[in-house]
């Protein structure tokens, strides 16, 4: 058994804020290629067709991807390439008198007007490139406090867990997952909220406290999805928005009767690990969490066997609608039959690690969140 605890997603993707992305090659290289062109031309152009004239906005290019002092040494540098190619006869086909020329001193002022614009441009852009590290750093901080990471061990259980946010290079989603250790077992939700952007996160925020205050206290797991809804619909009040709600999974592990009890809320079906074998843990779905009032009957709670070697896997839409370039979802099931249908018995993490690499193979960009939570009782119990 490992003792290594997974690194989860959200510790990767703090990895990636930790400044801000490179530019594309292209544009690095873009003012060397303008260089490169303005040379090329100038030779097979009559002499009275100034092509270095184009040089003026030389400074402006490379304010795109190089710093202040950088843009004020390409314009020195430009300036006097000016020069070169106004005055000097082997280069341009010009005599020395071109140098000074009305026309060229006033290209010569041109540039060094627009390279002080360039100055301040990099300069305002390194600025911005600041602030959105500090957001991002925040944003980061944020969730990390929300979707804290997984320990190896909660209580009976060994967890792991996997988030991508659908947003690159940024933290703000609208899934959510926890797992607690409590005195009626090992309790764990899984939820996709409604809405993107900050609402989102607000919505996590108020949905994950409300879990880990009702998990601990007594009642079983419908009156746990109970004061959930009404915090749901006190949220819902606040706001306000009639049409607030997350879909969510809640489970209950309990250790001595070797069973998992699972309430669905609309959300996706729990997949069971067991014995080489794939499968659904089918029920009876209940309206998500927040439109609780429109349904007459409680949330039925369904109750599974869960043995040791077996792995329980909750996740978000996110995950089974994320597609390939031919438009095809991620076929979940399969993958997971292809990956562990006749191996030896996976732990959490495994599972993960293959959701982590596998899902990416299928789909290059992800259009909405994923979210993932990996559960086996521990073979210690």
């Amino acid at each position: 058994m490992r003792s290594q605890a997974p690194r989860s997603v959200v510790a990767e993707a703090r990895d990636t804020l930790q400044g801000v992305p490179a530019p594309p090659v292209w544009l690095r290289w873009l003012p060397v290629l303008y260089v490169a062109a303005i040379l090329a031309i100038e030779p097979v152009t009559p002499v009275q067709w100034p092509v270095s004239f184009l040089l003026i906005a030389l400074p402006v290019v490379a304010a795109f991807t190089i710093g202040p002092a950088g843009v004020a040494a390409v314009t020195l540098f430009t300036v006097a390439f000016e020069g070169v190619l106004a005055g000097t006869p082997c280069c341009a086909g010009r005599s020395v008198g071109y140098l000074w020329d009305r026309h060229y001193v006033a290209s010569y002022l041109s540039t060094a007007l627009v390279g002080a614009l360039g100055t301040a441009l990099a300069a305002h852009r390194k600025r911005q490139e600041k602030q959105l590290v500090h957001a991002a750093s925040a944003t980061e901080a944020l969730m990390r406090t929300l979707l804290r990471p997984l320990p190896h061990e909660v209580g009976h259980v060994l967890t792991a867990g996997l988030y991508r946010p659908a947003e690159a290079g940024t933290m703000i989603g609208g899934d959510l997952f926890d797992i607690r250790a409590t005195r009626s077992g090992e309790r764990a939700i899984i939820g996709d909220v409604r809405g993107k952007g900050l609402q989102a996160v607000r919505t996590v925020a108020d949905v994950l406290g409300g879990f880990r205050q009702a998990a601990y206290e007594p009642g079983d797991l419908g009156q746990v999805c109970a004061r959930l809804e009404s915090r749901m619909a006190r949220e819902a009040a606040e706001i306000p928005d009639d049409e607030l709600f997350v879909t969510a999974a809640l489970i209950e592990y309990d250790p001595l009767a070797h069973r998992v009890t699972v309430i669905n809320h609309g959300h996706i079906e729990p997949v069971l690990i067991s014995r080489g074998e794939v499968t659904t843990l089918s029920g009876p779905p209940s309206l998500p969490l927040g439109l609780g009032s429109l349904a007459d009957e409680s949330p039925v709670p369904v109750h599974h066997r869960f043995l040791r070697g077996d792995v329980l896997l909750l996740c978000t839409d996110g995950l089974i609608e994320a597609r390939d370039v031919t438009g095809a979802f991620y076929p979940l099931l399969d993958r997971l039959r292809d990956r562990f249908a006749g191996a030896p018995t996976p732990e959490p993490i495994d599972v993960i690690e293959f959701l982590n690499t596998d899902l990416p193979a299928h789909a290059r960009a992800l259009h909405d969140d994923v979210a993932a939570l990996a559960i086996s009782p521990h073979e210690r119990q």
